[in-house]
């Protein structure tokens, strides 16, 4: 392994889906998909990575958005 310290993952949540849910994944493993920031830590501690700041760009990439980028999911109320 190389360059990768064994605490701190490769940890993406990747871009919303058009429902506004986001897949997140430790490394090449799935950790499920995730449609509230809630979920995501959530993920993290079920998988003994609950020491990571979700919100730290360091350590968590967050594509298509930030933390706060649910998209399409508070649209669905309003209908």
């Amino acid at each position: 392994m190389a360059g990768h310290p064994a605490q701190h993952p490769h940890v993406v949540v990747h871009a919303p889906a058009l429902d506004g849910s986001r897949r997140v994944t430790a490394n090449d493993d799935n950790l499920g998909v995730a449609s509230h920031l809630d979920d995501v830590v959530e993920f993290l501690r079920l998988a003994d990575l609950d020491r990571i700041e979700v919100e730290d760009d360091d350590i968590v990439e967050w594509q298509g958005g930030g933390p706060d980028d649910w998209p399409g999911l508070s649209e669905h109320h309003e209908r």
